[in-house]
């Protein structure tokens, strides 16, 4: 058996499909192929049940359903897909279940079926509630219809929402940025998720910029509206957990969480990545090479695994590419991973995960970085201090071989 039955995994579901693609946008999404969306759907649930086969059916903890726009997909199919995933695998009881969605996909119909099938977090792309800034981003609603969704979501009886937002947007003005920050507190979301724009080769966005017709961000403006956030949130009762999230008490996101702790998980649908017995592995970008290549893989009928393997992974003609970490790249990533948990990083709980002790094994790295202030000790966690927030990749390369 492989060794994630005792503990369980993450499963991410990615939805590849949007009904507009976001100019600043580089993740594997695409727009007007419709057409696709039932074969893919298909082709999901059938991937779905083949690792449950192929894996042995481990717990699944969380699942999260990202994309792309999982709440574009047509009404009832998100409860198709999570009534594959308990075919295919235990569920906890108290599983989190996550769907990213586009405020213009939730009203209350909606809202009541994703309760009925099983999902309990909500995950709203709202980016900006300022008007001229979410048509700057290509965002298919305003700030009012932000607001009403979550306020939507609310009385449907979610009570797990997180709103994203965006900030150092080409244009944004630090007003804009106060005014989204005082609208966001009056809504009061359990969970906040704040990302700097980072302008990504081959969109359009890169290109606008390299024609001079959007201004290249401002990092230093970017920088003074990631502290205001701080302090605002910090005002309003929020708990700064992780590097670009805040959460009421007791509400963090327990499916991101396992990727900074490095855990288990597996991916699923097109261009997904997962995590698994010491290989990381990927599945094919394309939807339409996708949803054949899982027939394929379904014709050849997958054996349960005894490990995760090289040859394993080389059978599964979905699989798009892997790569087998060594003991260093697992080390590495446990540490610089594990860093951006604010409260502290447990070091102790983590070499006992990896198996060496890390404390040690990066002694030199850690005193250098304790030394420049950047990192400190606390009730026996190591954690980054806070000047070193907006600057953490100065100590999370010192990890990386």
């Amino acid at each position: 058996m492989i060794d994630i039955q005792e503990n369980g995994i993450s499963l991410y579901v990615h939805v590849p499909f949007c009904k507009t693609k976001c100019p600043y946008c580089d993740f594997n999404t695409y727009q007007g192929i419709e057409g696709l969306m039932m074969p893919f759907l298909d082709a999901l649930k059938t991937e779905i049940g083949l690792w449950g086969q192929a894996l042995g059916g481990p717990a699944v903890n969380t699942v999260f359903f990202g994309g792309g726009t999982p709440s574009y997909l047509p009404r009832g199919e998100i409860g198709k897909v999570l009534s594959s995933i308990r075919d295919a695998f235990p569920v906890a009881a108290n599983a989190e279940i996550t769907i990213e969605a586009n405020p213009g996909d939730l009203d209350r119909e909606a809202c009541h079926e994703l309760l009925a099938q099983g999902v309990n977090r909500l995950s709203i792309g709202v980016q900006s509630l300022n008007n001229p800034l979410l048509a700057l981003l290509g965002r298919r609603h305003d700030a009012g219809q932000a607001a009403a969704a979550f306020s939507i979501a609310r009385e449907a009886g979610f009570s797990n929402v997180n709103l994203d937002l965006m900030y150092g947007i080409p244009k944004q003005t630090m007003e804009q940025w106060t005014e989204t920050l005082t609208a966001l507190m009056d809504l009061c979301p359990e969970h906040i998720s704040m990302y700097s724009l980072t302008v990504e080769d081959g969109t359009p966005f890169q290109k606008w910029v390299d024609e001079g017709k959007l201004p290249d961000p401002d990092p230093d403006l970017a920088a003074d509206m990631y502290h205001e956030a701080e302090d605002r949130l910090q005002s309003a009762s929020y708990h700064h957990y992780e590097i670009s999230n805040w959460c009421k008490p007791g509400l963090p996101a327990r499916h991101n969480l396992a990727y900074w702790r490095n855990l288990p998980f597996l991916g699923v649908g097109p261009g997904a990545h997962s995590s698994l017995g010491g290989f990381r592995f990927w599945d094919l970008d394309s939807p339409r090479t996708y949803n054949y290549m899982v027939q394929r893989w379904q014709e050849e009928a997958p054996l349960q695994l005894e490990a995760i393997t090289a040859e394993a992974l080389e059978a599964a003609p979905q699989v798009g590419g892997f790569e087998q970490l060594d003991t260093e790249t697992s080390y590495g990533e446990s540490m610089f991973l594990g860093l951006r948990l604010l409260d502290g990083f447990d070091l102790a709980e983590a070499s006992a995960q990896v198996g060496t002790n890390l404390a040690s094994h990066f002694e030199a790295q850690i005193n250098e970085a304790v030394s420049e202030g950047l990192l400190r000790w606390e009730g026996g966690k190591l954690k980054l201090t806070k000047p070193a927030y907006l600057i953490a990749n100065r100590v999370f390369t010192r990890f990386v071989a």
